[in-house]
């Protein structure tokens, strides 16, 4: 499983994402049809995945690092669906979701990386994360829902 880089940080700062930006930059996946590589899953994109993405429980909780993480990995949300691997379905136990994900939940294991700025000297170093990408299965199909589990790896991976 390879690492997507995030090439360009457009979201800075770790403390005030503008999450409306973030949501605003999504939106131009709305529609979007998304082949994984490894499964043949044809994983949709809709208007709910930008305001779970940008409201969801799980973003108001990230916080520093983590936060900016997220919010740059809007960049490459394409190519991270397409590379995902470890497909683990899940049954719906949330009444909330008894309609749009009445077929269960698909969890995708992705890897990424960003470059990021030593402030105190200027340097550059790239950091690794691994998320899990959530796709709701229903009679439609499977729509992409959220990305969570952000965690940023303790060093270099040996596969890099």
């Amino acid at each position: 499983m390879k690492y997507i880089e995030i090439k360009k940080i457009l979201f800075t700062g770790k403390q005030n994402i503008s999450w409306c930006d973030v949501e605003k930059y999504l939106r131009k996946y709305d529609g979007m049809e998304i082949r994984n590589n490894e499964y043949g899953d044809i994983i949709k994109i809709n208007a709910i995945f930008s305001d779970e993405y940008v409201h969801s429980q799980y973003t108001r909780r990230l916080r520093g690092g983590l936060a900016k993480a997220k919010a740059n990995l809007v960049q490459i949300i394409p190519e991270i669906i397409a590379e995902a691997t470890n497909r683990r379905w899940v049954e719906n136990k949330d009444k909330k979701h008894s309609e749009d994900a009445i077929r269960g939940w698909y969890r995708y294991d992705i890897r990424f990386s960003m470059n990021v700025c030593n402030s105190q000297n200027g340097e550059y170093s790239t950091n690794y994360y691994n998320a899990t990408a959530v796709a709701r299965i229903n009679d439609i199909g499977v729509f992409l829902y959220d990305i969570v589990n952000i965690k940023k790896e303790a060093s270099k991976p040996t596969d890099c």
